[in-house]
């Protein structure tokens, strides 16, 4: 899909990185922070965001670089940080969504929702909705999704979308990264004409902590992959800011990235009614309705018209 093209410099766009406190996200906040850009880092942990906030301005002398603190996996998490982001920012150039998770066993959040989907999948909806208007202000803007080749194997099961009848960590972390590539690209649709692109990756196999969860009978595989197939969170990081960056992709919106080139994702992924299915079914789970305007703290914002 191609959006009308508009000059893009990264230089003073105010990016918003979310899940910045390690891996591809840091590498990406460390990047953009060196190009000019106005990075917030955002993490779930106090004192290690704040060691990487410290690391990102060391490495980039000069660059504005702020943090935020955000637990994914709460919803009243996710709606608090919307409302301080939207306090202190009155622009949002880019957001990437990012903050991800893997678990060995089912665990459920305390709003009942499978862990895995609320964070990578929920997380990133809930945030976006949330910050669209202003971010539709700030045109021409950009939203970046993390997702990965794992969508490729996933299902959509509306009938046990939480894994009731038999969880296992790739399929739901696949299904989670499914939702990625379906909300980027319903998501494009609806904002056709705003000046906002959306688009999103797989990053490339990469070796960083999202791996330590991982079950015993998975270690050797992971140590395998870790040898031969594993790329560094640095040039994970890199195709990150391709998509946050590039000039080149000003017009390009609703599209899949692998190995830093647009191709086809998968045939589940490009199935627009099962994309708004989950956009409902995204919007029952995380209490927004259509036409519904959130009320944030800068006052009632249309979070979910689009």
């Amino acid at each position: 899909m191609r959006a009308p093209t508009m000059a893009w410099d990264i230089r003073g766009k105010r990016v918003v990185v979310t899940g910045a406190t390690s891996g591809i996200g840091l590498e990406a906040a460390r990047s953009l922070a060196r190009q000019g850009a106005k990075v917030v880092l955002v993490g779930r942990e106090p004192a290690k965001t704040a060691r990487c906030l410290a690391d990102v301005r060391a490495s980039a002398p000069g660059a504005e670089a702020s943090s935020l603190l955000c637990d994914f996996s709460r919803q009243k998490e996710v709606r608090r940080f919307a409302d301080e982001v939207l306090r202190s920012f009155d622009r949002i150039d880019a957001l990437v969504n990012n903050a991800g998770t893997v678990l060995k066993t089912r665990t459920l959040t305390e709003d009942g929702i499978e862990a895995t989907f609320a964070v990578n999948h929920l997380g990133y909806f809930l945030l976006t909705q949330l910050l669209l208007e202003r971010i539709i202000q700030s045109a021409p803007a950009r939203i970046v999704n993390v997702a990965s080749i794992a969508h490729r194997r996933a299902t959509m099961d509306f009938d046990d979308l939480f894994f009731e009848r038999g969880y296992l960590l790739m399929k739901a972390y696949g299904r989670s990264k499914l939702g990625n590539v379906l909300y980027t690209r319903l998501l494009a649709q609806k904002l056709a004409g705003t000046g906002v692109t959306v688009n999103c990756l797989h990053p490339g196999i990469v070796d960083t902590a999202i791996w330590s969860g991982t079950p015993a009978w998975m270690k050797p595989l992971i140590a395998v992959l870790r040898r031969f197939a594993f790329i560094s969170a640095e040039e994970g990081g890199r195709r990150i800011v391709q998509l946050v960056a590039s000039p080149e992709l000003s017009g390009t919106t609703g599209q899949y990235f692998e190995n830093g080139r647009i191709v086809d994702p998968a045939p589940l992924a490009r199935d627009d009614g099962l994309a708004r299915r989950l956009w409902q079914e995204s919007e029952r789970l995380t209490g927004l309705k259509p036409g519904a305007r959130e009320t944030t703290a800068q006052g009632p914002a249309a979070a979910t018209g689009l």
